[in-house]
């Protein structure tokens, strides 16, 4: 028979709302189970000890049996009831699936209110709605669903902007769930700070450091002359004073979070910086990165030339490198994440699959998929659809206490 002739079974729609406790939807299976039904469709959500219950089940020729044995069971557990019946299955979601990832500290109403206005403007539909985390940021997941991914992108970027909220739009597809590879900047990324500029604090050149590192990171000075004119301050400075930086280091909040949790997952980690191989060869071993690319100062007698050895790894170059590291990993580079936060990052950002500027630039901010402004470096898992529960969780199987607000 044509599909479009084909007589759509008689369904029933029961929703119940109460006070959870456990044995709910156990009792309302067991009742729904004597009249041998068939479950369609079923969602379940908790939110603040409160049990909201959705069922979609084939009716019985004569439903009203089922009906007043479920008010009983609604009844006796202090619930509300409520029983709609229709034709068929639930209408199957339009083509032009997204994730849509909201970040606010705090996220209000309004800003919600106006994303959803937004997505509804497109023909699109909120299909379902997802908390990632409640502390220090309230993250939300949205699965939208009836409107490019790229347009949708287009549009809440710009809402972001007015709400003062982080929004991520991916496309809703098997690569969120695949194993990949992160490669991410160091300076002002991964760590708080510019390595270069604490060098010089050490030689006595570091306003003239960070005026020349502000400029190259907002893209108004080429990154490969900025960076041999600001090593070039750095001649005759004692290397040990690389020692003294290593051990100032202070890695982004959530930093190692972040590793920890995806190489549980089975993620590879790649560092890519326009910094120097004496510090980021370190830092790659102390947070078991897999791969670790950057400049080498050039050292002779124990001091510090002021030359950088080799080609320089300027904004070209880590794009290059994160194609290289995801062949090297076996990973296509659609399956890639890059992380960044200054304009050489920029070409990196655009070449991976996800391009995410963390604290960034305005220019890196609109050359982006993504970005984060939230100085927790672990927020980037919930663009992943990682909770904060499952760290969490996951944490404490290790041995590692996390705290949580009472909320």
């Amino acid at each position: 028979m044509p599909e479009e002739t084909r007589e759509l079974p008689r369904t029933l729609l029961i929703t119940m709302t109460g006070k959870d406790r456990p044995g709910v939807t156990s009792l309302v299976f067991d009742t729904l189970a004597q009249f041998g039904v068939e479950v369609i469709d079923i969602e379940q959500i908790v939110l603040r000890r409160r049990l909201i219950l959705g069922l979609l089940v084939t009716s019985p020729r004569d439903w009203n049996p089922l009906r007043s044995a479920m008010e009983r069971v609604a009844s006796g557990l202090g619930m509300t009831f409520d029983i709609d019946r229709g034709s068929g299955d639930n209408r199957p979601r339009p083509e032009g699936r997204s994730h849509v990832t909201v970040l606010g500290t705090p996220l209000k109403s309004s800003a919600v209110a106006a994303i959803a206005g937004r997505i509804a403007d497109t023909g699109a539909n909120i299909d379902r709605i997802e908390r990632m985390a409640r502390y220090p940021i309230t993250a939300i997941d949205l699965h939208v669903s009836g409107v490019d991914p790229e347009k949708l992108r287009d549009i809440l970027a710009r809402e972001a902007a007015v709400q003062n909220v982080d929004i991520a739009v991916q496309a809703a597809n098997l690569m969120r769930r695949g194993m990949r590879l992160i490669v991410m900047d160091v300076d002002s990324t991964l760590i708080q700070g510019e390595v270069i500029e604490m060098l010089a604090a050490h030689a006595g050149c570091e306003d003239e450091v960070a005026r020349v590192t502000e400029q190259a990171m907002r893209g108004e000075l080429d990154f490969a002359e900025s960076l041999r004119h600001r090593v070039a301050l750095l001649e005759g400075l004692d290397a040990t004073a690389l020692d003294q930086v290593y051990d100032e280091l202070e890695l982004a909040p959530g930093a190692r979070t972040t590793v920890r949790v995806l190489k549980r997952l089975g993620y590879r980690f790649a560092i890519v910086s326009g910094g120097f191989t004496q510090l980021t060869d370190r830092l790659a071993a102390d947070l078991d990165i897999d791969f670790s690319m950057a400049n080498q100062l050039e050292i002779v007698d124990g001091k510090i030339t002021g030359r950088v050895l080799g080609d320089i790894v300027d904004r070209a170059g880590k794009a290059q490198a994160l194609r290289r590291f995801a062949a090297e990993s076996g990973v296509p580079v659609s399956a890639t994440i890059a992380i960044g936060d200054g304009a050489n990052d920029i070409d990196m950002l655009n070449a991976a699959g996800l391009g995410i500027a963390f604290n960034a630039k305005p220019v890196v901010q609109e050359a982006a998929h993504a970005a984060v402004n939230v100085p927790y470096m672990d927020a980037v898992l919930y663009l992943l659809g990682i909770s904060r529960e499952e760290i969490v969780a996951a944490d404490a199987e290790a041995g590692i206490t996390t705290p949580e607000p009472v909320v």
